[in-house]
């Protein structure tokens, strides 16, 4: 059965850090595209981060260019989200999804596959 499962968030103060680890199951990620997305109260899904299966290239929203990195580990069958200089706005839950392609990585029904979330509050 194929299971995508997020973990590593917390409530961490504003210039801090976390990292976000999302571990496949049932299926290997070597061969899909991997996007993390985040939920805030009263808004809708917002595309985050995506790193594809080809050549590895990485996808940023520009509200975290330059804070956050995306990477996998194709030995762990895990990909991280990490997370720098935190800003209150980052509170959300995050939720990494798969998909085999895509022109349009933001749109969120390209992906096939979901985690149940992790919920990251950044909070003084």
């Amino acid at each position: 059965q194929v299971q995508l499962v997020e973990s590593g968030g917390g409530l961490v103060q504003p210039g801090g850090s976390l990292r976000l680890s999302c571990a496949a199951s049932g299926f290997t990620l070597d061969y899909y595209a991997i996007g993390w997305f985040r939920q805030a109260p009263r808004r809708e899904r917002e595309g985050v981060s995506c790193i594809s299966s080809s050549d590895g290239s990485t996808y940023y929203a520009d509200s975290v260019k330059g804070r956050f990195t995306i990477s996998r580990d194709n030995a762990k069958n895990t990909v991280y989200l990490q997370m720098n200089s935190l800003k209150p706005e980052d509170t959300a839950v995050y939720y990494c999804a798969v998909t085999d392609g895509s022109s349009w990585w933001e749109n969120s029904n390209e992906y096939d596959y979901w985690g149940q979330g992790t919920q990251v509050t950044v909070s003084s």
